[in-house]
């Protein structure tokens, strides 16, 4: 696929996305880490314009002067913007001025995409392409989020195409991996991020890992055991967590008339049992290893033998600190803010999930969240 196509492919799922959205859906901001929908479009088009349109596109017109200000999400080289937990407030521009903005773009970009791009350029393209796969992903999950604590349980869409995320549990295995060194990071020609690359060896002791991920029945006798009041399987911070906000099971589980209900895109369901546990933070996670008598893996186990496991279902916490690998180095100008100044304070994850575009994740890929975090689709792997 030629780069104008995958342009045009990236860009309309964006909008096949939102589609099922009612206009009020657009403009929610629960929480700080929830972003309205209508934000997502606006930003990963105003991407586009800031750092490809203006600099390369000769007589390019700005749509809105404004947008910067509004649509910039982190990038402190580009100028001011507008607070996180602000962007809930921004009634206007109206949705559909955001969408007439993305066309804006898209003409723009289409002209510049006829044109003969140096490597630089066309790299630069693809970034802006995974960026906004990234944000695909954030607005399945902020929309859940809005919609599964909307008090009605709205469905976003009962047409939903789910991978199948089902596990058999009682044929899951540990693989055991020798001691010995591996080699860690991005390796090819393809796409990665900047966090990825680094190429570096590790030593590895003995471990072994689960072939697959905790499923939802295996969790559910953590709760029932009363995994949640037993501190001495839980971080300090993590049981003041607990505490703190009353958790009681994974986000959108509901105990109702005896039984576990799920809130899914597809509304309220009963708890799928041989689903992989889903909208676990790190706290838990490590919890649920800890009352197994196991751990979670690291991430350099996890990429030494991922090429034997069945992943892709949830994004995976691991037990390692995001952090640079050696030789790391940000990027020159803005776009070097996009990884390396979030690297303190927060766990990696790997993997993918269900809602992650197909093809977007690989082995090498590492996201990262705080250790409370569970808004997104992440599960438990065990190792020992």
């Amino acid at each position: 696929m030629n780069l104008a196509d995958k342009y045009k492919q990236v860009r309309n799922r964006s909008g096949q996305i939102c589609k099922p959205l009612k206009t009020e859906d657009y403009v929610v901001q629960p929480v700080v880490d929830v972003s309205p929908p209508k934000w997502h479009l606006g930003h990963t088009t105003w991407f586009f314009e800031a750092f490809i349109l203006k600099p390369n596109l000769e007589g390019y017109e700005e749509f809105d002067p404004n947008y910067n200000f509004v649509f910039n999400s982190y990038y402190e080289t580009v100028g001011t913007r507008v607070i996180r937990t602000d962007r809930g407030n921004l009634s206007r521009p109206a949705v559909a001025e955001v969408y007439k903005y993305r066309e804006h773009v898209d003409n723009a970009m289409n002209k510049l995409l006829d044109k003969r791009l140096s490597k630089a350029l066309q790299e630069l393209i693809i970034l802006g392409l995974n960026h906004e796969e990234q944000h695909q992903e954030l607005l399945y999950t902020d929309i859940k989020y809005i919609l599964g604590h909307n008090p009605l349980f709205p469905v976003y869409s009962d047409k939903i195409q789910k991978r199948k995320v089902t596990i058999d549990g009682v044929l899951n295995e540990y693989i055991p991996v020798r001691e010995g060194i591996y080699e860690i990071g991005h390796n090819g020609n393809g796409f990665c991020f900047d966090n990825e690359l680094g190429r570096h060896k590790v030593y590895l002791q003995p471990f072994s890992i689960a072939r697959q991920l905790v499923t939802n029945e295996e969790y559910l006798e953590f709760i029932n055991e009363g995994g949640y009041q037993a501190h001495q399987f839980w971080h300090a911070e993590g049981l003041d967590w607990v505490k703190n906000n009353h958790i009681i099971a994974p986000m959108y589980w509901h105990f109702m008339d005896g039984v576990w209900y799920n809130y899914t895109l597809m509304g309220l369901k009963p708890v799928d049992r041989s689903a992989p546990v889903c909208h676990i933070s790190f706290y838990e996670a490590a919890a649920y290893a800890a009352w197994k008598g196991m751990r979670l893996p690291t991430e350099f186990e996890w990429e030494a033998i991922a090429g034997q496991l069945d992943w892709g279902r949830r994004w995976e916490w691991t037990d390692s600190a995001y952090l640079p690998y050696p030789g790391f180095k940000k990027a020159e100008g803005a776009i070097g803010e996009y990884n390396g100044k979030f690297m303190v304070s927060q766990m990696v994850l790997r993997g993918g999930s269900e809602v992650t575009p197909q093809g977007h994740s690989r082995i090498s890929y590492r996201n990262f969240f705080h250790p409370y975090l569970r808004w997104q689709y992440t599960g438990i792997r065990l190792a020992q």
